[in-house]
């Protein structure tokens, strides 16, 4: 079954973020903002996007988007997502056909995109990857427990 984002995930999300969900019909959306930095974002949750039949069972019906000043970012089918509160952060996660992607929203107003990380990365000896490919297999890499159930899809 393909992943929905229930209200309850969407209160998680609130939670982790500190931030309050503005909420109109199936989509959601989080505006972060800090003064001191002068950082600020959206984040904005397409929880049901109504996808033309050839998509319908290739992907979840969802999209993350996030919108800076200076930039546009997008995870389309995110097929989970990991949220702490104690982190700040949440990590919205993409798999499909063995390649990983990411996007880490942040409750100080940060964001990082991860792009096709093969999932052999994930469980790699991190110490033996060149430096420059450690930080996304790290941050992937708490997804591999999302996955354990999903198929190869």
């Amino acid at each position: 079954m393909a992943f929905t984002f229930s209200d309850e995930d969407i209160q998680r999300i609130a939670a982790a973020l500190a931030a309050t969900p503005q909420i109109e019909g199936s989509s959601v959306r989080f505006s972060l903002a800090d003064p001191e930095s002068g950082r600020r974002l959206t984040l904005e949750i397409q929880r049901a996007l109504a996808l033309p039949s050839a998509l319908q069972n290739v992907m979840p019906p969802n999209l993350i988007s996030v919108y800076t000043p200076s930039s546009f970012l997008q995870l389309q089918g995110c097929t989970g997502y990991l949220a702490s509160q104690e982190l700040g952060e949440v990590i919205f996660f993409g798999r499909q056909q063995g390649f990983v992607s990411g996007l880490v929203v942040e409750r100080e107003v940060g964001c990082s995109l991860y792009a096709n990380v093969h999932e052999r990365l994930l469980s790699a000896d991190f110490m033996q990857l060149p430096p420059e490919m450690i930080m996304s297999s790290v941050a992937l890499s708490m997804s591999e427990t999302l996955f354990n159930d999903l198929d190869e899809s």
